[in-house]
């Protein structure tokens, strides 16, 4: 479904709101959580990385919206859909592996909450869809026809992962400021109501996600043109 509407404005906003939320989140993981490591005798820094390469990776850069919104050729918005989804898939396997590692040095348990299970299911799903979307599209590319009744599917396939993503996030953030107050961060205090303010940050920006994709983009020439996003 294309609604009758002008992508480019939605592309604009979601643009400014990608920015926002992970300014949002740096805020949250280096001011009021102490800053980002790789190894620290502080685990909690090494889990600070988590939130942060999730968002970057499979909510900014896992929300292509290069079709709608970039003027260049099919071949070149293709390999840019491409490589960044590929980008995304890589900072979201680095961003799970970095929850893995805060809880094996801490000794917290895996995979024990809806948001893991969700969690490893999204970059389950992403990485079949990019390997099916590299193979069929990219190369060495299906058939016309394959391609033709491939490429609806993999446009829902891809809004579906994209908004299942969009819950693990939201999920994330629930978990995690509920763990912090029952550790003494205030209900009410300044930093539990900047990670609110990122969640809901991170659903409207899906939400214009989602909006320029479902949208019109630009008039082009034949060239230029993606009709079927």
């Amino acid at each position: 479904m294309v609604l009758k509407l002008a992508a480019t404005p939605f592309t604009y906003v979601a643009h400014v709101l990608g920015i926002v939320g992970l300014v949002l989140v740096l805020v949250w993981t280096i001011h009021f959580r102490g800053g980002l490591a790789w190894d620290a005798s502080n685990k909690n820094l090494i889990f600070n990385l988590h939130p942060l390469l999730m968002l970057f990776g499979f909510i900014v850069l896992g929300a292509i919206i290069s079709y709608k919104s970039l003027p260049l050729t099919k071949e070149v918005k293709k390999l840019v859909h491409l490589v960044l989804h590929a980008l995304a898939l890589g900072l979201g396997i680095i961003g799970i592996y970095t929850a893995f590692k805060y809880h094996n040095e801490s000794g917290i348990a895996n995979l024990y909450s809806l948001h893991s299970w969700l969690g490893i299911g999204v970059i389950v799903l992403y990485a079949i869809q990019w390997i099916y979307g590299f193979v069929t599209f990219f190369y060495p590319g299906g058939s016309s026809g394959l391609r033709s009744e491939s490429l609806p599917w993999h446009v829902f396939f891809g809004l579906f992962v994209y908004i299942l993503a969009l819950g693990t996030a939201a999920l994330g953030f629930l978990e995690k400021l509920t763990f912090l107050e029952s550790g003494g961060v205030e209900k009410y205090g300044s930093e539990a109501f900047l990670v609110n303010f990122t969640a809901i940050v991170t659903v409207l920006f899906g939400a214009f996600v989602i909006l320029s994709v479902s949208s019109q983009g630009p008039p082009q020439e034949d060239e230029y043109s993606y009709s079927a996003i």
